[in-house]
């Protein structure tokens, strides 16, 4: 029996590798001598670097940085010589994980030192830069991104504005004069964890903006902020790209990087799964084990166990997720590959506990759900053709 693990990274607990570790040693207390295939995975968020360097290597290049919030901090990008290649994990510089509950603030967050980083790779020398756009504490529609690159964002008196989700709506001219780079000669991939739009409903700031501290108000005022900048983007560019799917991903990060960078934006756990050659690993494979922090409605809009399951689908193979919390309605889940989900926690806890002892957790988890394959099969081996496949 064979069994592909592809876990994504658990945000400030396990990384990918270390999860695919732990499931795996769960999958041998129950059957020591089943056959492994660890894929660590990542979509564009946490782990993107982490994957990058582990199958190309590289040089990691380390950098102070405007944080999210203004201040400055350490952060690293990934350099890889061969092929000219920069790979930016865009959390690393302007990401959630990085501020404190309390510090979240949608409305005066930025992604310049994202862009700064994205500088730095140039002035490297890089010809391809691949910015991983997840995990972001952002809602600036990369105006933070451009404007650390030399792009202007100029108010009705021609006056600079802040490169912040609050300063938006007070654009009126976008100047590339002063651009730091020629959109020709560097190709730029945006590798996006989501599909999301920039606007509506279903876009940056109604999804995502609450979990980045916005209130109510706040999602109409940075939601208002985005539509505006699209169609400024719409006027003065000739780019309508506010519905393209990934325009929306941290905080418009992805549509700043289309508009100011003529960056293609790609499904982030698309590439990833390419890369690592998920698709050989399936062929013969009896079941598939993916695995992230949390799983819920918003796993199925380009999420790393979403890709996984999808791809696992189409080989035929069986596929279940482990979460630290399984949360909402996921039937859209099962829709697209992913047959069941199983929590972490076996019974009430803190998210500090659960952080703390997720390694030993997800073993137990990895266990139980791979147990629960085996007394399928067997109830379908004993009811034979009628009642399921025989075998």
């Amino acid at each position: 029996m064979k069994i592909v693990v592809a876990p994504n990274a658990f945000k400030d607990s396990l990384t990918a590798a270390q999860a695919a570790e732990a499931i795996s040693r769960g999958l041998r207390t129950v059957l020591p001598e089943i056959r492994i295939a660890r894929v660590p995975i990542a979509d564009g968020g946490d782990g993107l670097f982490q994957v990058f360097h582990s199958v190309f290597g590289g040089e990691i290049i380390d950098l102070a940085v405007t944080g999210p919030l203004g201040e400055k901090r350490e952060a690293q990008y990934l350099f890889i010589p061969e092929s000219r290649t920069a790979v930016i994990e865009m959390a690393r510089a302007s990401g959630l994980a990085l501020l404190k509950p309390e510090e979240r603030n949608a409305r005066m967050t930025t992604t310049r030192g994202t862009g700064e980083l994205i500088l730095a790779a140039l002035e490297r020398g890089a010809g391809h830069v691949i910015v991983g756009i997840g995990g972001s504490a952002t809602n600036d529609g990369g105006v933070g991104f451009a404007s650390a690159l030399g792009i202007g964002f100029l108010d009705a008196a021609g006056r600079p504005v802040r490169p912040v989700g609050e300063d938006l709506g007070k654009i009126r001219r976008i100047d590339l004069s002063g651009r730091r780079f020629d959109p020709a000669g560097v190709a730029f991939e945006a590798v996006c964890d989501v599909d999301n739009p920039l606007c509506g409903e279903r876009g940056a700031a109604a999804v995502y903006g609450p979990q980045k501290g916005a209130s109510p108000e706040d999602v109409k005022f940075l939601d208002a902020g985005l539509a505006g900048l699209a169609e400024l983007v719409r006027e003065q560019l000739g780019l309508d790209l506010a519905g393209r799917p990934g325009s929306g991903a941290a905080g418009g990060l992805g549509f700043g990087l289309a508009a100011f960078a003529g960056a293609r934006l790609r499904p982030g756990v698309e590439v990833v799964l390419d890369m690592v050659g998920i698709d050989r690993e399936l062929a013969d494979a009896d079941l598939a084990l993916t695995a992230e922090g949390r799983i819920d409605f918003q796993t199925a809009f380009g999420k790393g166990p979403a890709g996984v399951g999808g791809r696992a689908r189409k080989k035929g193979v069986p596929c279940l997720a482990l979460a630290g919390g399984v949360a909402g309605n996921i039937a859209n889940l099962h829709e697209i590959g992913i047959d069941a989900c199983f929590s972490l926690c076996p019974g009430p806890m803190t998210l500090a506990e659960a952080m703390a002892g997720a390694d030993e957790l997800l073993a137990n988890a990895a266990a139980q759900a791979f147990r629960s394959f085996l007394a399928g099969r067997r109830g379908a081996s004993r009811a034979g053709p009628e009642g399921g496949r025989g075998g």
